[in-house]
């Protein structure tokens, strides 16, 4: 195992991890104990009592961060042709149909979200196992495929993220940039957090929301009381 910086050992230090933290302490320190030289990215990890594998207990949604997450983030609009200005006026850094299907099946993917409208998604098919695995696959459930185009690229462009819990029941969010004041911080994960809440599946036996940890890129996981106030 490689050794730890000077930096980040004082970070951990600094973070009582038999003690939970309420969303604002978490706000505050997170970017007390940031030492990076970059504008880190903060992360929630929300830990769920579900089990993804059973169909009941699945939990995808989208939740509209109130400030952002901080990260420009690259649209592809891959729509018919009457749709074009739509997704331009509405600032898609990317915007057509076939040229983009052929670059994607070579490999291009730098793009962060692809916006569709339902016409042209029997030809997003055949590029499932290049999109998917990426998250980059457009789907109605997180508002990606969609008649109103340009509708979409604005919610995205505001702060709009989808989120789906993974294979160990967890749920991962970027929810901002340690720049943001704690307010800012704050709100965006109250936002996400209560998203997530709301979203519980019926299938969901006992405690749901079990932990919840905030973080900045490379430092240490903040606990945080899972009760919000």
């Amino acid at each position: 195992m490689g050794k730890t910086s000077k930096k980040h050992r004082r970070a951990t230090s600094s973070v009582d991890r038999e003690n939970l933290y309420t969303l604002h302490e978490a706000c505050k320190l997170v970017k007390k104990i940031n030492y990076t030289s970059f504008n880190a990215t903060v992360d929630l990890a929300l830990r769920l009592g579900v089990d993804p594998r059973k169909a009941n207990e699945m939990v995808r949604g989208v939740a509209t961060l109130p400030h952002g997450t901080g990260k420009q983030v690259r649209i592809l609009a891959l729509v018919t042709a009457d749709k074009e200005n739509d997704a331009i006026q509405a600032g898609a850094d990317y915007v057509g149909l076939d040229e983009y299907l052929q670059k994607i099946k070579g490999g291009w993917t730098d793009i962060d979200v692809i916006v569709a409208n339902p016409p042209v998604m029997g030809k997003l098919g055949p590029l499932g196992r290049i999109l998917g695995p990426r998250g980059l696959m457009p789907n109605p459930k997180t508002g990606t495929v969609t008649m109103n185009i340009k509708q979409a690229i604005i919610d995205i462009k505001k702060g709009k993220i989808d989120f789906k819990v993974d294979k160990t029941g967890i749920v991962h969010a970027a929810i901002g940039k340690v720049s943001f004041d704690e307010k800012k911080i704050y709100e965006n994960a109250y936002e996400l957090i209560n998203t997530v809440i709301k979203l519980k599946p019926s299938g969901s036996k006992g405690t749901y929301l079990k932990s919840l940890y905030m973080s900045s890129t490379m430092g240490p996981g903040i606990p945080i009381e899972p009760r919000l106030s």
